[in-house]
């Protein structure tokens, strides 16, 4: 079984890497940073895009972990951006057969904000005929999580 996890975070160590850590703790794993691929907006067309550099690892992955922190509210931009391109690039049900976990957690969220997130990656894997595996927002729900995968 293969993993990845998709880091949106520009701090390739901080607080979203360690969650990851926690959720596949004994497990190997690749991560990907965004942060260090060139993914232009939604309508955008860069001929040096790397999006589906990005795909072609998801359709790789047995599981796939989604990461972002919390920035104004919402999911973080790179992550965003990807989600976004998505659209039109991917067919209903291209990723079926695997499993999407997402990785939520910010300074001091509330509680809108974490359902407005894991609304939309729910929606987002079931587009896409992944199966939803959950959200952990700290340690705790990633170790718990974790023992699932």
């Amino acid at each position: 079984m293969s993993i990845l996890f998709i880091n949106g975070s520009p701090n390739k160590n901080g607080n979203t890497a360690a969650l990851a850590a926690a959720l596949l703790k004994g497990k190997e794993y690749e991560t990907l940073n965004l942060t260090e691929y060139r993914i232009g907006s939604y309508g955008q067309a860069f001929e040096d895009d790397q999006l589906n550099q990005v795909i072609a690892k998801m359709k790789e992955a047995h599981v796939i972990v989604v990461g972002s922190p919390l920035y104004w509210h919402n999911i973080c931009g790179s992550v965003r951006n990807v989600l976004d391109r998505f659209y039109g690039l991917m067919e209903y049900g291209e990723l079926s057969g695997r499993t999407l976990y997402f990785l939520f957690q910010g300074a001091s969220p509330e509680k809108w904000m974490m359902e407005a997130g894991e609304y939309t990656m729910k929606r987002f894997a079931a587009l896409y005929g992944m199966e939803y595996g959950g959200m952990a927002t700290n340690k705790g729900e990633a170790d718990k999580l974790g023992k699932g995968i």
